[in-house]
């Protein structure tokens, strides 16, 4: 079996319900609008028919919500949202699983969502993005879901965002060639990934498990040199440890899950992801269906990408499956 543990829905209601407030994301849903995938499930089981052991965990695409409408406005929008990919889910029980969208302006209500997500309606987790209303996944008013979800034992999926209205240049005011979303993401994926560390989650939470897009981002091709800028800056503070820390922070970042979205099937950025975050960590990610041939591409590549990688079977079957298997109690 394939559990492909990252692709992306918006599913009717939904979008009918968040498209009144449109003008708000005009970037997100040119986009959308492309991949009617997205919205129909019926094509969707169309494009796995070739793959009759794949199975798809479901989360909702962007915008996050938190930054389109109000708290109370968020939760009722996070419902609807929630009760449709339930729907799906009972409806395609052997094709579909789902994590919950969130409303993350208010914490209470984010709770109460997610508890009502996972305990009523058998969700497999949660989905965060990198930022939080334009704070960092580490800010203190996320301790109270990061706590929820360690007692859950259950994943939180990270998804990286960044507007092409967010310039990459001081002097500029949008992003240019695609950069915001190309390196972008990788770039916030990472630096959500190292807030989380050194503000002490994992030493909150040990048990706590994060899955992030993309294959963690930039930290792996990054690794040595993570290793050897904090090594200088423990040089400089004389101790042994970074504050509030007791492992080095690169120990934290193995810790982290990572998918193998990466939109193509080079084994060597796969196997420099593998090499990282080891056999137990990586799990098979496909990011359909944003891709040329609405979702076509992603899986088949995603899959052309690991058979090429020089691997046993049974690491394979870690990242096809086990390890899915086992963060979503499957």
């Amino acid at each position: 079996m394939k559990i492909d543990i990252f692709n992306h829905v918006m599913l009717p209601k939904y979008k009918e319900a968040l498209y009144k407030y449109a003008d708000k994301f005009p970037t997100e849903r040119a986009v959308q609008d492309k991949r009617p995938v997205l919205t129909n499930c019926e094509e969707r089981m169309r494009k796995l028919e070739p793959y009759e052991d794949l199975v798809q965990v479901i989360s909702t695409t962007m915008p996050p919500i938190e930054e389109i409408v109000s708290p109370e406005e968020a939760l009722e929008l996070t419902r609807l949202c929630n009760d449709e990919m339930a729907d799906a889910v009972a409806k395609y029980p052997q094709h579909i699983a789902a994590i919950a969208n969130v409303p993350l302006n208010n914490i209470d209500y984010a709770l109460q969502e997610t508890e009502r997500a996972i305990t009523k309606l058998g969700f497999k987790g949660i989905q965060v993005y990198t930022r939080v209303n334009g704070k960092p996944m580490s800010c203190d008013e996320m301790t109270p879901l990061y706590e929820m979800m360690s007692k859950f034992d259950l994943p939180i999926w990270i998804h990286p965002m960044r507007s092409s209205g967010e310039p990459d240049f001081a002097a500029e005011t949008v992003s240019y060639n695609q950069l915001f979303s190309i390196f972008g993401w990788p770039y916030d994926t990472t630096a959500a990934m190292i807030r989380l560390v050194f503000a002490g989650i994992f030493e909150k939470f040990p048990t706590i498990k994060f899955i992030t897009h993309h294959l963690g981002g930039m930290v792996p091709y990054f690794s040595d040199r993570i290793i050897a800028h904090y090594n200088n800056g423990l040089e400089r503070l004389k101790g042994e440890f970074f504050p509030g820390l007791t492992k080095q922070p690169i120990e934290y970042l193995k810790m982290f899950y990572a998918d193998t979205a990466l939109d193509g099937n080079s084994n060597y950025s796969l196997e420099c992801g593998l090499a990282f975050f080891g056999e137990d960590h990586v799990l098979f990610g496909t990011d359909m269906p944003y891709d040329v041939e609405n979702g076509d591409v992603s899986i088949r590549e995603a899959i052309n990408g690991i058979e090429k990688m020089a691997i046993s079977d049974s690491t394979k079957k870690k990242i096809y499956e086990d390890n899915a298997r086992r963060l979503l109690h499957l």
